[in-house]
């Protein structure tokens, strides 16, 4: 009886599971939804369930037309970033070793301005310091050899010749050589000059040779004196130039008899060869200050007024061109004072008086003492 018992109470799980097995039922405490995704692990859900879909794009469908594959895109090459220069590689390749290496090799380091004149902006001009040297040296050192040689070889012509006398002495009588509108403007331009000369050279000279004689407060109110007087006594000294050419031009035209007394020895022939108002040395001296001083004024007028010059480099070349031009017609002049004054005599007298004394005038203008006589006797029988 008890074996009985024994194998219906070992019987009851078994059967009870395999009734709800066999039924469509959960079992009791079970879920009500499974998991959509399988099982995975060794025994569970079949071989290959462990496996897992690389992508969740849907399959290709089989058995029909496959859809056309999508479009690559191009591949975009990236440049790789530099990896960043140590901190201690920026002790040769600064800013200020950079410009300095793009100044030496002849660029100009500027910046940037709001105004019209561009060039406020320019910090560094590498043409600057062939300007300096120009200014401190070359127009210095060449300026002064110019005019202190010019002096020199005056001083010494003359007390080696002394004053060319007029051979045949004084006659007593005196020939009308210039008006006193060509002796006012020769004047004019004279002082205008001369005093344009003198501000220059202490514009030139002055710190060096006259700042430690009169002191630094003194000379620089003498030199901002100086320069008023420089720009202002340009304005005479161009319209003097200008009325010269009115008056003197037509008997500063070059000629054959020019020729014949530059082939005679011209200031050092000896005798006098034939010349007519203006012997070929005063022609050459009348077109070289004309020239010159158009020259030294329109460079001096560029100065006067930057702005009318685009850059920096022009200014400098302005200066170079007036400094130049200055001291060689300053020395030019020189020689023009001493012979027209103790080197020659009579000579002064025309431009003091107007008139000159015959002997003089017909030694060295002996031509235009003939058209003067002639013109004497041409009105004299008018007269008559």
């Amino acid at each position: 009886m008890m074996r009985l018992v024994m194998a219906l109470l070992l019987s009851l799980p078994l059967g009870g599971a395999m009734a709800q097995q066999g039924s469509g039922s959960p079992p009791a405490g079970a879920p009500s939804v499974q998991s959509a995704a399988p099982e995975v692990g060794a025994g569970r859900g079949g071989p290959g369930n462990a496996d897992q879909p690389a992508t969740s794009d849907p399959a290709p469908q089989t058995g029909g037309a496959r859809p056309a594959p999508m479009p690559r895109k191009p591949r975009v090459e990236v440049e790789p970033i530099p990896a960043p220069l140590p901190l201690t590689s920026r002790v040769d390749t600064d800013a200020a070793a950079l410009e300095a290496q793009h100044a030496e090799n002849g660029g100009v380091i500027d910046g940037a301005v709001s105004i019209p004149n561009q060039a406020a902006g320019i910090l560094i001009q590498p043409q600057g310091r062939d300007w300096r040297g120009f200014r401190e040296r070359i127009l210095t050192i060449a300026g002064a050899v110019i005019l202190l040689g010019t002096v020199f070889i005056l001083a010494g012509l003359y007390l080696l010749r002394g004053p060319q006398r007029i051979d045949a002495g004084r006659s007593g009588r005196t020939l009308h050589r210039y008006g006193a509108f060509e002796r006012m403007n020769h004047w004019m331009v004279a002082v205008s000059f001369v005093l344009l000369g003198l501000t220059g050279i202490n514009i030139t000279f002055g710190r060096t040779l006259l700042r430690p004689v009169i002191g630094a407060e003194a000379f620089t109110t003498l030199t901002l004196a100086g320069q008023a007087v420089h720009q202002f006594l340009s304005f005479p000294f161009v319209v003097g130039l200008m009325a010269m050419v009115v008056v003197w031009a037509r008997d500063n035209l070059p000629s054959r008899v020019d020729i014949a007394w530059i082939k005679a020895g011209g200031p050092v022939a000896k005798g006098h060869p034939p010349a007519g108002r203006f012997n070929a040395a005063q022609k050459a001296l009348f077109w070289f200050v004309l020239g010159g001083g158009i020259l030294a004024s329109i460079s001096g007028y560029l100065l006067m007024a930057p702005g009318l010059l685009d850059n920096v480099i022009t200014q400098q070349w302005a200066h170079v061109l007036h400094g130049a031009m200055a001291m060689v017609m300053m020395a030019a002049i020189l020689g023009h004072i001493y012979i027209g004054t103790v080197g020659t005599e009579g000579a002064f007298e025309s431009m003091a008086t107007g008139r000159v004394d015959y002997n003089y005038a017909r030694e060295h203008h002996s031509l235009w003492v003939e058209d003067r006589l002639a013109e004497a006797r041409r009105t004299a029988a008018g007269a008559d």
